[in-house]
């Protein structure tokens, strides 16, 4: 099936509010286009030659982007998913956070022609801006007037897919949930293999479509909205032999925080879903009890 997602128009607002619910309600994924004033073509096409030049150093450089919490740093190709490779910087908005990332990775300005510091950084800071709007018009959606995200970390996963002709069919990622609020999706302008599971269970396959991302509405989402939002389940499949390599921006859960639906959302008709927790609580859940949406059901109130 060809990719019918929704497609949300970011400067048509409060135009497209309803087709927003709709798609986080039914779909918990849309496209969204026109956000070249927030991130540049130019600034995408910058971000993917720096992190394809990333790909290309020694395995003995990778492996020092080490995990700051489990799971965000350097992931090889192994026995369990000889596909995947990638890395991984958290607080991706943060220029120490994006310091280190690059001193870990000998990617200094010193040591590179190409300043691949300000490049990321450039990019990171655009991406977490175009969260934080989304975010806002989420929140406008649902109804709330006082709606801000700014302590919430972001994640930067780059991924690898190395497609052949010995395993297509395979799970490049197997089916999951995100364990993000949302996740802005750089896709691959050439390969494709993405499916996503709609809430009624139809899974559908999304083709690549250049001069767009894709927003994925993870846990957080969920729980956040108190259940109005899907945690939309989706996987790669490879299709066909090649390289295909995405960009993903998770917007995580607060440090210090705890993760709630706003009281506003919580009414007799519909009491609260989840108990308040820490996403240091839910990332461990994440970590043992499963990739498809599991790790809420700890939190979960009967």
């Amino acid at each position: 099936m060809a990719d019918s997602i929704p497609v949300i128009d970011l400067q048509d607002f409060p135009g497209n509010t309803k087709k927003l619910m709709d798609a986080s309600e039914e779909w918990g994924c849309f496209r969204i286009v026109n956000y070249e004033s927030i991130l540049p073509e130019s600034l995408m096409h910058e971000m993917k030659a720096v992190v394809i030049s990333l790909l290309e150093l020694p395995y003995e450089i990778k492996k020092r982007n080490v995990d700051v919490i489990d799971g965000s740093g350097y992931r090889f190709p192994d026995r369990i998913n000889p596909i995947l490779e990638g890395f991984g910087l958290y607080d991706a908005a943060s220029s120490e956070a994006v310091d280190a990332f690059c001193a870990q990775l000998d990617a200094t300005p010193q040591q590179r022609s190409v300043n691949i510091r300000e490049i990321i950084i450039r990019y990171n800071r655009a991406v977490y801006e175009l969260s934080m709007d989304i975010g806002h018009k989420l929140g406008g959606g649902l109804g709330l007037t006082d709606v801000s995200f700014e302590k919430w970390p972001s994640n930067l996963r780059v991924n690898k897919y190395a497609f052949t002709p010995e395993n297509i069919g395979s799970d490049g990622l197997r089916s999951h949930t995100d364990n993000s609020l949302l996740t802005i999706l750089h896709e691959d302008e050439k390969f494709g293999g993405l499916e996503v599971m709609q809430r009624s269970g139809k899974l559908v396959q999304v083709e690549p479509c250049p001069r767009t991302m894709i927003v994925f509405l993870g846990d957080l989402a969920q729980v956040w909205s108190n259940g109005r939002f899907y945690n939309v389940k989706h996987r790669v499949l490879s299709k066909q032999a090649g390289i295909r390599i995405t960009l993903g921006t998770f917007l995580l859960g607060p440090k210090e925080e705890v993760v709630e639906a706003p009281s506003e959302l919580v009414t007799s008709d519909n009491p609260r879903h989840y108990v308040p927790f820490k996403f240091e609580d839910y990332w461990k859940s994440k970590m043992y009890k499963g990739y498809g949406g599991e790790a809420l059901n700890p939190f979960r109130i009967v």
